[in-house]
């Protein structure tokens, strides 16, 4: 008595079934290789139409075509006739995979994480079909929770990634704005005047707590630029003494705002 076919597998192989069967079947060497340049090229155009559907999302053609390719190497290098799919059922996925892949990994400006990219694309799904079928405008943080099935705060982040998959030009000029200045030219720098007025703020107390006479030494020698031999003659004191005294009063100075701010640490 004859079994049965098993399902799922054709009872009568085509070519390009029995191309990779023998595929498979050769070993290592240049019989095997030439054989699969040959099925990796019958089955190009197929790799190529899948890669149509990815345009005009910011990617060249030819290098979407490129990204094609390399799915459709992995799919014959993997795919097994054995178990009784046809490739192209395998090879589809697999082509289409390395295509979503490339868009996640390479396309984005600024980088964030997977599963904030795959929250960027839950969100952007709803947020247009919502749009589509309620015709009012455009569907609030709430909605698209509800849609999801996502937190709230989960959606926020997904829609703050909407806005980092490309970045800005710094010679972008203001939208709407014929001969606007570009946006290198609006944006802040660091004002190195804040650090100094910080640090100006943060030593004054220590500067009051001092001895008068240290605190004058300190604003004759960094406030009118004299001397520490000038500064001991005015004074009437030795240079060396200006020298052990100055010293001494920076250090109790610095002590005193570090100390300062170490408190402001553990009260934070």
């Amino acid at each position: 008595m004859q079994e049965a076919p098993e399902p799922d597998r054709p009872t009568d192989a085509g070519p390009l079934d029995r191309g990779f069967q023998r595929l498979r079947a050769l070993p290592p060497g240049p019989e095997r290789d030439t054989l699969r340049d040959e099925t990796i090229c019958t089955w190009l155009p197929m790799a190529h139409r899948i890669a149509t559907r990815f345009r005009n999302r910011g990617e060249a053609m030819d290098d979407l075509r490129q990204v094609a390719a390399m799915g459709l190497v992995k799919a014959v290098d993997r795919y097994d006739p054995e178990r009784g799919k046809a490739f192209e059922t395998y090879a589809v996925p697999t082509v289409t995979g390395e295509l979503k892949r490339h868009f996640r990994d390479h396309t984005w400006d600024v980088h964030v994480p997977r599963r904030v990219q795959d929250l960027r694309n839950r969100v952007r799904v709803a947020r247009r079909e919502l749009a589509q079928s309620s015709g009012a405008g455009a569907p609030t943080c709430a909605d698209i929770a509800s849609a999801t099935g996502l937190a709230e705060e989960d959606v926020l982040l997904g829609l703050e990634a909407l806005e980092s998959y490309s970045a800005l030009s710094l010679d972008a000029e203001p939208a709407g704005v014929d001969g606007g200045s570009p946006l290198a030219d609006r944006l802040g720098s660091c004002d190195g005047a804040l650090d100094v007025a910080i640090d100006r703020e943060a030593v004054k107390p220590g500067l009051r707590g001092l001895p008068e006479r240290e605190r004058t030494i300190l604003y004759l020698r960094y406030f009118q630029d004299m001397t520490q031999v000038r500064i001991a003659e005015q004074l009437g004191i030795s240079q060396m003494h200006v020298s052990r005294l100055l010293s001494q009063s920076c250090e109790r100075v610095r002590d005193g705002v570090l100390q300062e701010d170490g408190v402001l640490q553990e009260v934070a």
